[in-house]
């Protein structure tokens, strides 16, 4: 606003200039004829019209290197900004601006007393920090979320554990009944203990890598959302072993169904040899 006045001031001067030296060359006569007249307002409006068209074309241009710095700023820290061009030519704003600048330039000479002493906006460039803090707060947010959703991944993988120590309690079974497919079902238990570990080791490493990049986030931001993307794809590959774990224990289901079929059928095959067996 003080540079603003200060180049207002300088181009009114310039331009009551031009009427002091239209005065002082051309007024010399006394009567002047209509045609002498029109000549000199015409060179009057000219040089007026020159001058006021360099203060506005200035003015503007200051704006847009105004505004440059501020918007280089704001792109440094990623902020989004908008704007809304008919609020510069709203009256009563424009008003209230006309009324700060008169009483902050009335009041100039005065001496301020604590109690009227308005206070200051702290710099652009020191407010930096405070939207760092802001960022690591919303990421360490997602963080969290993601804590949630492992949470939720573990508590299904928990599920899947108890169906699993259903399945070798009922496989257990089997084998007392069936001692000819013990080996055939032992491996198959092996395989699923297996995978179920690696599935928890999988989840483990997830939350450790969580925890990790929680850390990292304080130190760099931009590293950190490579980070959160990685853990995002770890989560969805856990899902997906989480699904086929669910698939292969529904296989295990059908191989007991077929299992008890193969015991009847066995029961029945011996009922119809003993009949055909001599009496000791």
């Amino acid at each position: 606003m003080r540079f603003a006045r200060s180049k207002r001031g300088l181009r009114l001067k310039t331009v009551d200039s031009c009427f002091q030296d239209l005065k002082d060359s051309r007024l010399v006569e006394e009567t002047f004829t209509i045609d002498e007249v029109t000549e000199i307002l015409d060179g009057l409006q000219t040089v007026v019209h020159s001058e006021v068209e360099s203060e506005l074309i200035n003015t503007a241009y200051t704006n847009v290197l105004l505004l440059r710095q501020l918007f280089s700023q704001a792109e440094k820290w990623y902020l989004k900004l908008q704007t809304d061009i008919s609020e510069l030519e709203n009256r009563e704003l424009l008003e209230q601006v006309a009324e700060f600048e008169k009483a902050e330039f009335t009041s100039a000479n005065k001496k301020p007393s604590s109690e009227l002493i308005k206070p200051k906006l702290a710099p652009l460039n020191e407010g930096g920090s405070e939207l760092l803090n802001k960022e690591i707060t919303r990421l360490q947010e997602e963080n969290e979320k993601l804590k949630t959703r492992l949470k939720t991944i573990e508590t299904q993988a928990t599920s899947a554990l108890d169906e699993k120590s259903k399945l070798e309690k009922s496989l257990k079974d089997l084998q007392m009944i069936q001692g000819d497919q013990k080996t055939n079902i032992t491996k198959d238990i092996s395989e699923l203990e297996d995978t179920m570990s690696a599935l928890r080791c999988q989840f483990e490493k997830t939350l450790n890598d969580s925890t990790a990049n929680q850390k990292f986030l304080e130190e760099n931001l931009v590293t950190t959302k490579h980070d959160l993307l990685k853990v995002q794809d770890q989560l969805s590959t856990a899902e997906k072993e989480l699904e086929k774990k669910f698939q292969q224990t529904a296989a295990y289901r059908n191989m007991k169904e077929i299992l008890t079929k193969k015991n009847e059928q066995i029961k029945d095959l011996r009922r119809r040899l003993s009949r055909y067996e001599p009496d000791d």
